[in-house]
Parts: C-alpha cells; sequence; structure tokens
C-alpha cells in the first residue's frame, strides 16, 4: 500500500539547461535537454520528466511540503503536488488524510469521497491497499468495488477470497462486519433480553432462509441466518430483520439499539437483507460483551 511519506531518500542531483538564443523563450527547457522518462532523482514515484511537465522539483520529493509525495499527490490521491492545501480549507492534504478528511473536498470525509467513482469509499482504497484514484487498482478487469463485494483484495490478483466475519457487541447493541479483519461497515442492533440473552461466543452461520417461521412465538423472520456453536444449538438463534407478525405489521421497529429481544439478533428493514446476501454460510460470527 502507498502511504504519506514522512522519511524519503534525498538524492542529489543537478540538470543543467542551456538558455536558448531568445529570452523570451528562456523559461522553456531544449527538448534535447528533457531527462529521459526513467530518471527518477528523488524517488518520489514522478520520472524527472513528469516533474518538468507538472512544474514539481524533480530533487525534492515533496514539493509542496504537505507531507504526501509528489508521485502519490498525481497518481494516488488526485490531489496537487503544487499546493500543500488542495480543497484551501485551511488544512494541509497530508494532515486531512491521516484525520480521515477528504483532501478534495472541504465537507467530505474519507468515507463519503469515492474518487474514482468505483464503489469504494477512499477510506477503505486506503485501508485495503488499492489506489482511490484508479477503478480497478489491481488490473485484473474488475472495479475494486465489485471485488470487495464479492470479497476479494482489490489490490492483488489473487484469487483467494478474503475471509467474511461478523461481530456482535452486546454493550454498544452494534453488529460490524469484516472482511479480511478490515470493517466494512457497522450497524445498530437489539440483542436478547437480560432474562434471555444472547449467548457470547464464537458461532458459525450454519443455515440460511429468506423468510423463516417461529413456531413459539408465531412470527416470521425475515432473512434469517441461524448460527451454531457451543451454547447455540440449530435453529436456535439467529441473525434475522425485526420479526413481523403474520398481518404484516413489524415487531419493535422502535427497539434498535435495546436488548430486547429472545435471544436472537435483530436487524434493521433493508440491512438484514444486505448482511444476508454478503454472508455466506461458514462465516464466524463472533458475539462478546463489549
Amino acid at each position: 500500500m502507498r502511504r504519506i511519506s514522512w522519511c524519503l531518500v534525498s538524492v542529489i542531483a543537478a540538470v543543467s539547461f542551456l538558455p536558448t538564443q531568445h529570452a523570451a523563450a528562456a523559461s522553456v527547457p531544449l527538448l534535447e535537454h528533457i531527462p529521459p522518462a526513467s530518471i527518477d532523482a528523488d524517488y518520489d514515484g514522478l520520472s524527472d520528466a513528469v516533474e518538468l511537465a507538472h512544474g514539481t522539483d524533480a530533487h525534492v520529493s515533496d514539493t509542496d511540503g504537505d507531507g504526501i509525495a509528489d508521485g502519490d499527490e498525481v497518481f494516488f490521491y488526485s490531489t496537487d503536488p503544487l499546493a500543500a492545501d488542495t480543497d484551501k480549507d485551511g488544512v494541509g492534504d497530508g494532515e486531512e488524510v491521516l484525520k480521515g478528511l477528504s483532501p478534495l473536498d472541504p465537507n467530505k470525509t474519507l468515507k463519503e469521497v469515492d474518487t474514482d467513482d468505483d464503489g469504494l469509499s477512499d477510506a477503505l482504497e486506503l485501508v485495503f491497499g488499492s489506489n482511490p484514484s484508479k477503478t480497478d487498482s489491481d488490473g485484473d478487469g474488475f472495479s475494486d468495488g465489485d471485488e470487495i463485494e464479492n470479497g476479494y483484495n482489490p489490490s492483488s490478483l489473487d484469487t483467494k477470497p478474503l475471509e467474511k466475519r461478523i461481530a456482535v457487541h452486546i454493550k454498544t447493541q452494534k453488529l460490524g462486519y469484516y472482511l479480511g479483519g478490515v470493517l466494512l461497515d457497522e450497524t445498530i442492533v437489539s440483542t436478547g433480553l437480560p432474562s434471555k440473552p444472547t449467548p457470547l461466543g464464537t458461532y458459525t452461520i450454519t443455515a440460511k432462509a429468506p423468510r423463516a417461521w417461529s413456531r413459539s412465538a408465531k412470527l416470521w423472520m425475515p432473512w434469517w441466518m441461524n448460527f451454531t456453536g457451543k451454547r447455540a444449538y440449530a435453529g436456535v438463534y439467529a441473525l434475522h430483520e425485526l420479526p413481523e407478525w403474520p398481518g404484516g405489521k413489524k415487531e419493535g421497529a422502535d427497539h434498535l439499539g435495546k436488548p430486547v429481544s429472545h435471544g436472537c439478533i435483530r436487524l434493521g428493514i433493508g440491512t438484514a437483507k444486505d448482511l444476508y446476501d454478503w454472508t455466506p454460510i461458514g462465516t464466524k460470527v463472533t458475539i462478546t460483551k463489549d
């Protein structure tokens, strides 16, 4: 993953341009003196020839001193290598990236920006090591967003899917879902009452149904995913959307964020289906007190 460069090798080099015979053209170097495209004297990711075209200093890796190497500004962050504060919001580009703010939009965070419109936020691109300015970072023919949607690493040609995991936190009543150890998103849930708690531990999704019937509660449970393991037997505990009465009324629409279920983990409308579609059989579910 390309990161903000805080310490780069300094290379001392000198490139001399012969003056032209015309004073008016003195600032334009003769073509035969343009540096070869393969030379990158300051190791900033931009060849000296490209630096010349951009107007950046070929002997200083971070021309504008914003904490981001010139090459990363041009090819990775799409920021201006000649302006320390691209979006002119009073905060330097490097500082904004470190704080999770967009260096391109003064009113948005990296989570809210998708510079290359590939379906993956700039924040997640940085975490996965993919390029926020390139739709298909690894050049495999699939956009970075599609790769994440299908469980693959957008910065690698490896065809092995990344591990998916779900984590439920009883204290905060939040559920997070992870891909390759990276938190993709969080949502509010409703876990079990103190008298009928959701069991703690690590479990596995072993069965799924778009719409399951609870014989004990006489309710429908949309987007039902049964998790089993020690203290969680088959068919007993599940993640599912807010349950429905046979007449269609939702049960506990105002209960999200509160532990009021009979042990299952309830999710909101829409969120439950998204998680259902994302989660394959065999996905690990970890439930903790925190």
